[in-house]
């Protein structure tokens, strides 16, 4: 059966190690029996930079290097700095933020969607400022290890910051979706971020749609699989 699979979030880090595994897992069996590969973002926990000789990068570049398929990135929140070089080496293509495919008959959106959550305006303002190209080059241009304390640093504020905000405002803001599928006259969204797994049933310009969101890695596998009967979320251990 032809279908192409979706999948965001894992996370990976040194500090996870069975998430890896499993993910190595999901390339070896169920990645090598689709047509494509969609990596919606946040595939790893933090990215300072493509020269990092972190082994763990080393262990996916080879590991998705040796399918036989088209593999495809957006770049998430964690690790929007993963540039060209990493990509080559993994054997995928890069992708805008905002991506649509034309799938078994479906218009379908894809993207990470941090950009939907559009009532968390810290976050909004925050993102805006760490993709501009100019703050970028300047922070790659620092020696790795400064790089790796900033990261961390970074990362504590965020965690402390969520830990005050509401489920609410941290999950996608219901006009903010309806605005980007009619903009791409969309019957299908695909994304992550949330770490709310589920198929919401929608009406967009008075037609049917859906989203569809993945789950994290954090205590099992989650895909979305999209083939000629439709759009599947399919959660399994690793």
């Amino acid at each position: 059966m032809s279908r192409t699979l979706f999948i965001a979030d894992l996370h990976l880090c040194q500090q996870e190690p069975a998430i890896t595994a499993g993910f190595l897992r999901f390339l070896q069996r169920e990645a090598t029996e689709c047509e494509a590969l969609y990596i919606l973002g946040d595939l790893f926990e933090s990215w300072i930079g493509d020269d990092d000789p972190n082994p763990l990068h080393q262990q996916v570049a080879e590991a998705l290097s040796a399918l036989t398929i088209p593999i495809w990135f957006i770049h998430g929140n964690r690790d929007f700095l993963l540039g060209k070089k990493f990509a080559a080496r993994c054997g995928m293509q890069l992708l805008p933020e905002e991506q649509l495919l034309e799938l078994y008959g479906h218009r379908v959106l894809i993207m990470h969607g941090d950009t939907l959550c559009t009532d968390d305006a810290g976050y909004l303002r925050f993102r805006e400022k760490v993709h501009q190209p100019w703050l970028q080059r300047l922070f790659l241009m620092l020696p790795l290890r400064l790089r790796q304390k900033i990261a961390v640093r970074l990362r504590n504020d965020s965690q402390q910051a969520n830990q005050t905000k509401s489920q609410q405002i941290m999950d996608v803001n219901p006009q903010a979706v309806e605005a980007v599928m009619q903009r791409y006259q969309a019957s299908l969204l695909i994304h992550g971020h949330t770490h709310r797994p589920a198929i919401h049933r929608l009406s967009v310009g008075q037609q049917p749609a859906e989203r569809a969101v993945l789950g994290a890695w954090h205590q099992e596998g989650s895909m979305i699989q999209l083939d000629a009967d439709g759009v599947n979320l399919i959660a399994f251990p690793w």
